[in-house]
């Protein structure tokens, strides 16, 4: 995990670049280097040193004329190396070397062989690639100056000054000056009509193990974030169950306002279970008020739902680095993989059903995937995704459809994602966790964190001011007044009218309620009392 800057050019001052590259340092606070080629291109790099913590040092250098920077982990590394890579001579024993290696061997043809998350950008000569993972888990960005430059980078504040226009690198595809973009992600699910596979429970539960047993690779220690839901209890109890066949201890961190949190409870009964070495983490609605400037600064976006849930996950990966972790798997995707979302009960038919799963899905990079990784990426920490792996994305969106609606199971979201796990002989989870109503990340730290946010956000905004949003921000105008303060802060960080439009905002379909809270569905206020008050579903 790093930030990289790559600039195809000549003419970029060493110095100038530096600073540009510096301006990520969060994102690789163990070391930093660049490479200028004998063509006057230049590729820098901020490492999170979590393969090879020794000799993994980037930009790194092919066998011949190419060099590559790259941010993210390649899960088959190990296989590449020891099978159709095993004729090339490896400098390192960085899983990121396979990429330069595989670029050498196959030219541009050889994303679909990388297993994992990455972004990288590969320099030979004046050609070059650069290539995002398929659900666009690490961030990457792409501009161009008034000289004709190209820029690649992890974030937009290394480029937003220096580029005329600039936008975000569309997930699974890679760009080449020869080929401009090409999409080599397509799978099969992106047809609704594919999904007619027959339900399998335990091949669900089989293809997550597997994607979480990937995503224990590393040098340095690994955590979990549990927030006491159903997802990321689920990576947990998986992660734990591996660990422990290995003799090793599972550290799993929660938060909230206080301990008597929604997620806070419910952590505490996963964590006792699971028996992790359990670290809660509790931050005031003040202090989170507090970060927003800074908060919205690293996150690069303004959308309402991303900011919410990123307050509580920014003092979250703060606390874990203190402990020294430096890796954790948090459990994004499967609400868009398994309609888990509380709007996702009101689709109008099973084929509306499908191809919102299928739309959440792919656009992920721009919400929950952007939030998981620039708010724990602030803190220099890796946020693993299990529920993206390519290998369970195949098995769970071909599922049929109506096995997946809520209705279909009396109003139970992500049914079948809780029956798989559901194994009394060996129980994953307490029974009162595995059939937990959903709650949005935000929502689950406490209520207060929301009402006292928009109360604040709305005192900091007149009736005047909104009424006239539209000339201060034609594009994506806000609508209401907690919208429109986050769009005045990041309107001071990122002024470019290409840095509002890499936003896309998070609304649910299907409710009248627009507000993205889960509490602001139907089925959520609806819910019996004692549910609404402790969070927990028995």
């Amino acid at each position: 995990m790093c930030g990289i800057l790559a600039i195809i050019g000549k003419g970029k001052d060493k110095e100038l670049v530096k600073a540009l590259s510096k301006r990520m340092s969060h994102r690789g606070p163990d070391e930093s280097d660049m490479h200028v080629t004998e063509n006057g291109h230049i590729l820098s790099h901020e490492r999170l040193s979590i393969i090879d913590l020794h000799s993994g040092k980037q930009p790194i250098k092919g066998t011949k004329t190419a060099y590559m920077v790259h941010n993210g982990e390649i899960y088959n590394h190990q296989e590449l190396r020891d099978g159709i890579l095993k004729h090339h001579t490896f400098r390192t024993k960085s899983d990121s070397e396979v990429i330069v290696h595989l670029y050498e061997e196959f030219g541009y043809d050889f994303l679909d062989k990388l297993d994992g998350d990455f972004a990288f950008v590969v320099i030979d000569g004046d050609d070059f690639i650069a290539g995002r993972d398929p659900l666009g888990v690490k961030p990457l960005y792409y501009g161009l100056d008034e000289r004709g430059r190209v820029y690649f980078s992890s974030e937009m504040k290394p480029i937003a000054d220096q580029c005329k226009t600039f936008s975000t690198f569309p997930p699974g595809h890679f760009y080449t000056p020869k080929t401009g973009f090409v999409k080599y992600y397509r799978p099969e699910y992106e047809d609704y009509k594919t999904a007619v596979q027959p339900l399998d429970l335990s091949q669900i539960r089989e293809s997550l193990t597997e994607a979480t047993r990937k995503r224990l690779m590393s040098d340095v220690p690994i955590g979990v974030l549990l927030s006491g839901g159903l997802d990321s209890s689920l990576t947990s109890s998986i992660a734990a169950r591996l660990l422990k066949e290995k003799g090793k201890a599972l550290h799993s961190f929660s938060i909230g306002l206080d301990s008597a949190a929604p997620d806070a409870v419910a952590a505490r009964k996963v964590a006792d279970f699971l028996g992790t070495k359990h670290h809660e983490i509790h931050f005031t609605v003040e202090q989170g008020i507090e970060i927003l400037d800074k908060l919205i600064w690293h996150l690069e976006t303004y959308d309402v739902t991303s900011v919410r849930a990123s307050t509580p996950m920014y003092f979250l990966a703060k606390a874990i680095t203190e402990q020294g972790i430096k890796v954790v798997l948090s459990g994004e995707g499967a609400d868009e993989v398994f309609g888990g979302y509380l709007y996702f009960r009101n689709a109008p038919s099973t084929e509306d059903f499908q191809k919102e799963t299928i739309e959440r899905v792919q656009k992920l990079f721009t919400a929950d995937l952007l939030r998981a990784d620039k708010s724990t990426m602030a803190h220099g920490l890796e946020a693993r995704v299990p529920f993206l792996d390519k290998a369970f994305l195949d098995v769970a969106m071909t599922i049929a459809s109506e096995e997946k609606q809520p209705k279909t199971y009396d109003g139970v979201e992500k049914y079948i994602l809780r029956k798989a796990f559901d194994t009394p002989e060996q129980p994953y989870l307490p029974a009162e966790v595995l059939w937990r109503q959903k709650e949005q990340f935000s929502d689950g730290v406490g209520y207060n964190w929301i009402d006292q946010l928009i109360e604040y956000a709305s005192s900091h905004v007149t009736d005047e001011q909104l009424e006239r949003a539209g000339e201060l921000f034609p594009y994506n105008t806000p609508t209401t007044k907690e919208a429109y303060y986050y769009r005045t802060i990041f309107h001071k960080h990122y002024p470019q009218m290409s840095a509002a439009q890499t936003v896309r905002k998070w609304i649910p379909k299907w409710q009248e309620n627009q507000d993205p809270s889960g509490r602001a569905n139907a089925a959520h206020v609806k819910a019996d009392t004692e549910i609404s008050k402790t969070g927990i579903v028995v």
